[in-house]
């Protein structure tokens, strides 16, 4: 009876399951499905240590990307911000106001700046709603424990 109880835990230590690229899963999540699935499948138990040791170890790949996504989001704002303020400052630099009589057309070229003078002030406050979303995203980023280098690259 010892012998075969010996025999079967031999058995069981023995059997080694080979990982190659193809059981490797591309994204974290699908990685901790994974394992837990190939452990119940061949019936290995995995001692709660290698468990801590797994979660941690992805858990800081998980701060390490998501650290790199609010990084480039962040930027991408950051991008966004200034190339919308670079054509309010070329949209401002384009409007001159003439006098109506001393050119021809000038009316109508008066009520063209006029317009763009409109669109300056929408284009302005479409600013002031990129800078508070920005805002909203550093906050957040300093709020999930990041530091400034992450939220104020």
């Amino acid at each position: 009876m010892a012998r075969q109880q010996r025999q079967k835990a031999k058995a069981t230590h023995s059997a080694h399951k080979i990982i190659t690229n193809e059981d490797i899963p591309k994204s974290p999540r699908s990685a901790s499905q994974a394992t837990s699935d190939s452990s119940s499948a061949d019936g290995s138990i995995s001692t709660p240590d290698q468990k801590y040791q797994d979660s941690s170890s992805s858990s800081a790949g998980n701060n390490l990307m998501t650290a790199e996504q609010w990084k480039a989001q962040i930027q991408a704002q950051q991008d966004a911000i200034a190339s919308l303020q670079s054509q309010i400052d070329k949209l401002n630099a384009s409007i001159h106001f003439v006098e109506a009589n001393r050119y021809y057309n000038g009316v109508q070229y008066n009520q063209h700046q006029l317009k763009k003078q409109e669109q300056v002030q929408q284009m302005q406050k479409q600013l002031e709603e990129q800078k508070k979303k920005l805002e909203d995203m550093q906050e957040g980023a300093r709020k999930a424990g990041f530091g400034n280098a992450v939220y104020e690259p």
